[in-house]
This record gives structure tokens, sequence and C-alpha cells, in this order.
């Protein structure tokens, strides 16, 4: 009698038991990064451009958490890569800007030492915080960085596999996209065979300058436009968005799909030139809306329901989510959030950026750099000028030749920029000095966020 109900029990427990040693051998969730590079945040069709054709992506975005309303803390590609691949602000992972700062003269104690030791001090950066790759790394992931990458080597970032051996920006790792996939490829089929869960970071030099489009491309829109200069560009974003089908459909045809996690952001905002082939004003480099806007997507079957979001998202967001996902701890310096808490997404009220001189000037010293802060809670946009009356504040050099005349004005009064985004969307009207209240609250919360040094009243 005894044997019986011991038997039954067992039997009565045997689905569950079942489906918790499914569980335990259930692989462990791959993920992909697809980070565009300098394209604006309105440049797809899914954003509803009215040229430029992206059916890929549209696809993505129609498969994904999409966040329409999704921002980087910096305009410029080296210091937004750096925080998407730690999740820390600028001022906390220190890569402020695109290169180090200059050797200075008559100094011998290290401080502004030759520029090979700065080199080699600048792409450590990242040896000092937690990286994505490392973390998961201690989870049994391998991971393979392609496309543009800064910090010299790709195993600074904490990388197990990599292109970019240590040149300003990615060296072999730029011609990912424009000449294929297949190290992707590789890589992928090499985890596989070593039975491991894989980190692809795919970050390739496209849209990117320079605008070299297959001809059947900038034909296309050659047709649409009276400039050759933006018919290239938008040539430039169906071709990235090609590359992107390519990568995602050997997701599907490996049956890879189901099981990865793929994120979806760009590095920086663009607004193409008509008459050039240079950024226009207000984008990139600049501490304006256009230069820090993105969607992000976040695509995972059967675990994240497709569905449209106008709530802020950055992406210091991207890596606390990813960890929680893959449940793993999450660093304590973090403050991001996880865009998969909708709670918590929806609770959110303030979004911060930080934008900085194009050469460090300093090593170790973010208040050195900074040239611009700003808040938004979605409507309103403050944008704060580094002040001058500060002792030690920086003084802009000329050489800088990204600065406008404009911003250097608006740098020398210190006068903070106050935007209206729902009327007035590509910032054209200062009215903080009509909104007093309004500066104050906003700065009050950029302050509280992070106040340079330099800054300080």
């Amino acid at each position: 009698m005894k044997q019986s109900f011991i038997i039954f029990i067992a039997l009565l427990l045997l689905p569950q038991t079942l489906v918790f040693a499914a569980e335990a051998t259930k692989p462990q969730p791959n993920v992909v990064f697809i980070i565009s590079d300098d394209q604006g945040a309105r440049d797809y069709s899914f954003m509803q451009h009215p040229q430029i054709k992206t059916p890929h992506i549209d696809k993505l975005a129609s498969q994904s958490l999409a966040f329409s309303n999704g921002f980087v803390p910096s305009s410029v590609c080296c210091p937004s890569l750096a925080t998407i691949i730690t999740g820390l602000y600028p001022h906390q992972h220190k890569v402020t800007s695109n290169d180090p700062p200059l050797p200075k003269a008559g100094k011998s104690n290290g401080d502004r030492g030759s520029t090979a030791e700065l080199d080699a001090q600048w792409v450590a950066l990242l040896d000092q915080v937690p990286t994505l790759p490392r973390l998961l790394s201690g989870a049994g992931y391998m991971s393979f960085q392609t496309g543009k990458w800064w910090q010299g080597d790709f195993k600074h970032g904490g990388f197990t596999h990599g292109m970019t051996q240590g040149n300003r920006h990615g060296d072999k790792g730029l011609t990912i996209g424009r000449e294929g996939l297949q190290p992707i490829y590789d890589f992928i089929a090499d985890s596989r065979k070593q039975q491991k869960p894989f980190f692809v970071w795919y970050a390739p030099m496209m849209p990117h300058t320079p605008h070299t489009p297959p001809d059947r491309l900038f034909k296309k829109y050659s047709a649409l436009t009276d400039s050759p200069h933006i018919a290239r560009y938008w040539a430039m974003c169906e071709w990235f968005d090609e590359s992107c089908g390519e990568l995602l459909g050997y997701l599907d045809r490996e049956k890879l799909a189901e099981n990865t996690i793929v994120i979806y952001v760009t590095d920086n905002g663009w607004i193409q030139s008509p008459s050039a082939a240079v950024f226009a004003p207000k984008n990139k480099t600049t501490p304006f809306d256009a230069g820090h806007r993105t969607p992000i997507l976040v695509r995972w079957p059967a675990q994240v329901t497709p569905a449209k979001s106008n709530s802020l998202a950055s992406s210091i967001d991207i890596m606390p989510t990813v960890l929680a996902a893959l449940e793993i701890p999450v660093p304590p310096d973090l403050k991001g959030i996880n865009l998969l808490d909708q709670k918590v997404v929806e609770s959110r009220q303030y979004l911060f950026g930080e934008d900085y001189t194009i050469r460090a000037q300093m090593l170790n010293d973010p208040s050195a750099n900074i040239l611009w802060r700003w808040v938004t809670d979605g409507r309103w946009r403050l944008v704060l000028p580094r002040t001058y009356e500060a002792e030690g504040s920086l003084k802009i050099i000329p050489s800088d030749k990204y600065l406008i005349p404009a911003l250097k004005a608006t740098l020398q009064s210190a006068q903070p920029m106050l935007y209206d985004l729902e009327a007035d969307p590509a910032e054209e009207k200062n009215i903080a000095s009509s909104q007093p209240e309004i500066v104050a609250k906003l700065r009050a919360k950029l302050d509280a966020h992070w106040t340079p040094k330099s800054a300080a009243p």
C-alpha cells in the first residue's frame, strides 16, 4: 500500500518534474546588438520617412518592443559606443571624447605625457569598468566584436573574439557589412560547435561616411532628390538595412532567432547637408535633440510581446535590460532601467545627457572636457552650457573645427537653452528667459544627476 502511494505521488509530480528538467536544459539566449552609425532617428520607413526604404529594420521593429522616443546620452561616436558596452554615462566610464588629449609641452610627470602613453591610457579606460562582454563571459558566453570600436584591441572591451586590433575607430572591423558578414557567420558556427551561447556586436560603419552605396541604390534615390549628397545618404541607409536583413535572415535560417535577443540602436543622429558630403548643423557633435535621438528595438520571440512605446528610453538601458533578461546581476553603478519592466519604464520622468570636446582636454577628468549637459522630460528640453565663471573652466580651443560659431557663442554666454519639443521640435526658439520656473526645475534634476566640478555653484 505504501509503495503504491509513493508511485501515485510520483506520477502526479511527473509532468512538473519534466517541466523543471526542460527548463534546466533550455539553452541560454544568444544576444545580438545591431548598432547603426550616424543615422537620423526618422530615417527609416517605419519611422515615416517619406523616401528612405528600410524593409528589414521595419520588420524587426514590428517584431520588437519598439521605443520611438529613444536617446543616446552623447552625440559623438566613441563615448556613445562606450556607453552602450558599459551601461554607464560618459562621466562614469570617462571615455568622453573621440580622441585622447594631446601631450602637454614641458610635462614629464605622466599627466600629459607622450602621445603613445596617452593613447595607451585612453584605450585602457574600459579595462577599469564592467563591460557586457566581460559579464557574459562569466556566464559562459563567447562574444564577437565587429565594426566601429575605438578602444584599441577588442580585448579592452572584454570580447573573447573580434576584428579590431588597435587602430582608431575600427581598422579591420570596418569591413563588416560593406564587405559582407562572413566573419559573423564563422564566429556563430564556432560558438555552436563549442555549444556556447554567443554575443555579437554588429556596429558597421554604415550609413556613416564615406557614403559609397551601390550604384543601383544611388540611382534609385537620385530620382527622388536634386542633391546627390542626400541621395547617397538615403542610399546608404537602405544599404545598411540590406545588411541587417542578411544578418536577421541568417538567424532565421539557422533556427537561432527564437532564442536570440536582438537589440537595435544608433550611436548618434545625423542630418545630411544638401550641399556637401558632411552633416548639417544641429545634429552630430552638438547638444541639440537631433544628435541624440534614436529608435531602440528589443526583440526576443516568445518572451517579449511586440508593441510600440512612446516612453522615454536610453542607450544606458540596454545593458541592464540584457542582464536582467539573462538573470545576471546588474552592477550597482548602472543608472539605466530594464526596458522589459513596463511599470518601471512608465514611471520614468527624465532622461539625461552630456556632450564633450571632440578631443579630450584631460584624461581622467570629465569635468574638464564637458561642453553641455542636457535633460528632457519628453516635452521640455534644457541644455546647459558649461559655465565660465568657475575657476579652471575650459577655454574653447580655436582648432576645434566642429564647434560652429553659434555653438561657441552659447558656451561663452553660458546661458541656458530651453526648448518646447512639442511646439518646436527643430529647437529654433530658446524660451529659457520666459520660463524661469521650468528652467529651475529641470536644472535641479540635472545637477542632482551629475554636476561637473567646474559647473558647481
